[in-house]
This record gives C-alpha cells, structure tokens and sequence, in this order.
C-alpha cells in the first residue's frame, strides 16, 4: 500500500513514516498543502493521513480539493492535535473517513489503515470477483469471460487483477510498474505500454463486453466501465500518444 502523508513537523512525519515502513507500506511525506496535492492528484496513492494545521492552507481545505477532484474516493485518515467534537465532525462532513488525535500510537494507527482498507475494498476478501461478464479467481490466479478461460501470462493476471480492483481510478505508470512489476526505481520503459495494448486484445475489452482501458496521456490508464449504446472509443489505444 502507497500512502501520501501531510505533516509539517519533520521529527512527527520521520515518526509516522517509520511505523509505516516497519509494516511494509511505503509511505511519502510532504509539508506544505501545495506539494501535498499535486503530489496525489498527479500520482497514485491507496490513502492519505492529513494533518489538520500546516503552514500555508488547511489540512480540511486539502481533503476538499481531493474530494473534489479526483475521480475516485481516496480513503484518508486525519492525524491531527485537534480532537473536538466539532473539529471531528468538521473532517467528517469534508470527507474524511477516520480521525486520530496526535500522538500518532503505532498499533492504532496500523490497525485503522486495516479496517479501512477492508472497508473501502471488501472484494480483496473473496476468492471470486464478477465483473459483468469476467470472473477473476484470485487463488487460481484465473480469468473467464462468458465462462470461457481466456490465456493469459502470469503479468496479465496481475495487471488484470490491478486494473478490476481498481476500476475507474487513474493507475499511474510507476504505479503499475511497483504493483505489477515489483520495480520501485524510475525507470523509462514502455513496459506497461505493450502489455496495456495487449491485454486490450486478449480481454476483449469493447462496449460489447462492457469495459475499456482510456489513456490518460502522459499518467497512465483507466479501466472504465462504458454503456454499449453511448460508447467512445477514441481514447482506448492511443500508445503511440501516452
């Protein structure tokens, strides 16, 4: 799990930071609201931990703009000295999902991000997931479409997985690059490039089967589930472009 956290004070952020690490998430911090947000509406995160105090905007005024921007619902967790009442209903009304009072105590927190997780992805608990016509089974590491297994490559299966778990999120290049392919460098390849164009042709990914893959030039894709009679498709390959 990818996490992006909010924290102005550097010892408090080296702190939450490490017990992250320890349990295997990879955690990048940031100290102003500014590089905060372009930091998660330009790359993929799985969750964010919002401070609520930071120098130059307010750690709600940051959840309202991700709420308002990104396509999909980001859980976020706000770890803040601030522990009213009012305070907490304040962070709830403006999208929060959870709210933690500073100090941060390591096994709570853990414990929060689990829960949350489990709560926002209750299909990561099933074996078997139904996509309109596609079946993924998880521990056979198998897809069938209308009931027909379709052929595909250990790194098809991950990325397919990827993709469904994911539908309608913006799926970066490094993204899938560190979930698929288990590379954390940067690295300039048009890796996941090939295999996205491919998997398109072996999914049978059109409006008849009720999904795409849309290009989101110079980021990454999409997998968006689209109506047969008001399709448009001008956006699903554009390799060349992305």
């Amino acid at each position: 799990m990818r996490i992006a956290l909010l924290e102005d004070e550097i010892e408090q952020a080296q702190h939450i930071q490490g017990i992250l690490s320890e349990r295997g998430y990879q955690c990048d911090s940031f100290q102003t609201g500014h590089t905060f947000l372009s930091a998660v509406l330009h790359r993929t995160y799985d969750l964010i931990i919002l401070d609520w105090q930071i120098p130059d905007m307010t750690g709600i005024d940051v959840l309202e703009t991700v709420r308002a921007q990104m396509n999909w619902p980001i859980p976020a967790i706000f770890l803040t000295q601030r522990d009213s009442e009012a305070d907490i209903v304040r962070a709830l009304d403006a999208g929060a999902d959870d709210y933690l009072a500073k100090p941060a105590r390591a096994a709570e927190l853990v414990a929060r991000i689990h829960a949350l997780a489990r709560r926002i992805h209750p299909e990561n608990e099933k074996e078997c997931l139904d996509f309109g016509p596609f079946r993924v089974n998880i521990h056979q590491r198998s897809i069938h479409l209308h009931g027909e297994p379709l052929t595909l490559t250990d790194k098809d299966f991950d990325l397919t997985l990827c993709l469904f778990q994911n539908q309608g999120r913006l799926l970066t290049r490094e993204m899938l690059l560190q979930r698929v392919w288990g590379l954390t460098r940067d690295i300039n390849t048009r890796t996941v490039d090939t295999h996205m164009s491919r998997l398109r042709r072996r999914l049978g990914l059109n409006p008849e089967n009720g999904f795409r893959i849309k290009t989101i030039y110079q980021r990454g894709y999409r997998l968006e589930a689209i109506d047969a009679g008001n399709a448009d498709t001008s956006s699903e390959d554009t390799l060349a472009h992305a």
